[in-house]
């Protein structure tokens, strides 16, 4: 696993870099998840067809350092994926984002407008107020958070979720949280985006007022089969089809338009 020191989190920031070809796709995870711990099965499936694959675990989680005196808000976070992509010096990149890493990768779309060939979010925060699992988290402070409930919700989880927010720091976890109650205009400035675009979601979250709206945008939409929001446990090789077709989509106009006379 490799790392740089972020001058924003001042902390070390680890990713892993998958090798591949065409255009990488840097990852961006959910709230009390990591890149490191959710998309392997993704990346490595058949249907993503061998893409280079850039797979961050975000300040306060997974492998990354934690430290205490970093506030973990979706602005900050979306600087360090910007600081990674220009410690990497790539010159073109994806940037995919699931849940409160759709929010992240939202804002740094903002910060990468020079390199960024197209963005990819499913089921993100686009508006203040939080998700589910954020409004139960905030409902005690930081300090409850991180006395008790933290070591609840990890010993109340059943799913793939425990184990990394087994690793998560709690105060990272609180913050995340009380950034994404705060929360931005996310769906504005994802509509405002004037590169390619696509919003995916599970089935099973359907119907969703956002997507609706999305739809009626005339944005690229994907619904993927036989999951809700946890789709990259679910249905891994959905997600990885439908990530890789629209890179590939993406990589052969700009080829096409590279060579037109």
């Amino acid at each position: 696993m490799e790392s740089f020191f972020s001058a924003v989190a001042k902390c070390r920031v680890r990713w892993l870099d998958l090798p591949g070809t065409g255009t990488p796709l840097v990852f961006v995870h959910g709230i009390g998840c990591a890149s490191s711990y959710e998309y392997p099965r993704v990346v490595t499936d058949k249907n993503f067809a061998g893409r280079r694959a850039i797979l961050i675990d975000l300040p306060g989680f997974g492998y990354s350092e934690k430290p205490k005196d970093y506030g973990y808000s979706i602005k900050e976070q979306a600087q360090v994926v910007a600081e990674l992509i220009s410690h990497l010096k790539l010159e073109k990149v994806f940037l995919y984002g699931h849940s409160m890493g759709g929010s992240i990768s939202i804002e740094a779309s903002q910060l990468l407008a020079k390199v960024l060939c197209g963005l990819i979010v499913s089921e993100p925060n686009f508006h203040p107020g939080g998700g589910v699992f954020s409004k139960q988290i905030c409902r005690n402070t930081q300090a409850e958070y991180i006395a008790a409930i933290h070591p609840a919700m990890v010993a109340g989880e059943s799913g793939p979720w425990a184990g990394s927010l087994a690793v998560a720091a709690p105060w990272a976890v609180w913050r995340a949280a009380d950034s994404l109650m705060t929360g931005n205009d996310w769906l504005g400035i994802f509509a405002r985006f004037t590169r390619p675009k696509a919003l995916i979601f599970g089935q099973q979250s359907l119907p969703d007022a956002d997507f609706t709206q999305i739809q009626v945008m005339n944005i690229m939409t994907e619904v993927l089969p036989d999951c809700g929001h946890s789709m990259s446990w679910e249905n891994p090789s959905a997600l990885a089809g439908a990530l890789a077709a629209f890179c590939s989509k993406q990589d052969q106009a700009e080829n096409t338009t590279s060579v037109a006379p």
